[in-house]
């Protein structure tokens, strides 16, 4: 739980602000899941906070929260002009991807439990990123890939959303960028 709250505090996921009676406030909680080896021995523990997303209400602390997923007949698509062409497949995994969504609503979170701030117990946290849980968390990831990914020449298709296309004159990258 601390390696986790010292990344959010880190990474700016929030600031504390006053309270105030006319806030829709959301909750959060914590999840802890143990990650184990291939052989079954414990690798890590693990603890995220999760923001409690079923408060939130529309209109008010989220507006879109729409978030493309990639079609199965894509990722059959790109395999086989992979296996076609006797090209390496690699993926990759975002560690923490949902948090590096910036935020363009206001949404207000209750401090974590077990690490609120000693000067400031009643604060709020005024959430500026992304976390678990919220109901834009996956639009707001989406968002921030696409612009990067477009920054670094990819195309995106115009008939799967999360696939982006790079080319070049000696490759071609293909990049599902579902949440």
């Amino acid at each position: 739980m601390n390696s986790e709250f010292d990344a959010l505090l880190r990474n700016q996921t929030w600031e504390l602000v006053p309270p105030s009676h006319h806030l829709n406030v959301i909750g959060c909680r914590w999840i802890f899941k143990i990650k184990r080896k291939a052989d079954g021995y414990i690798k890590r523990y693990k603890a995220r906070l999760v923001a409690k997303g079923y408060h939130q209400q529309l209109g008010v602390d989220f507006h879109e929260n729409y978030s493309p997923v990639v079609k199965p007949a894509t990722i059959r698509l790109v395999l086989s002009i992979a296996v076609r062409n006797n090209w390496k497949v690699r993926q990759l995994d975002v560690q923490n991807a949902f948090l590096h969504g910036n935020l363009t609503e206001v949404v207000y979170m209750d401090q974590p439990p077990g690490f609120k701030h000693p000067q400031f117990p009643d604060h709020l946290c005024k959430l500026k990123r992304s976390l678990y849980g919220l109901k834009q968390a996956p639009h707001q990831w989406f968002s921030r890939l696409t612009v990067v990914l477009i920054q670094f020449g990819f195309v995106g298709s115009k008939a799967d959303l999360s696939l982006f296309v790079h080319t070049d004159t000696s490759s071609i990258i293909y990049h599902s960028a579902a949440a």
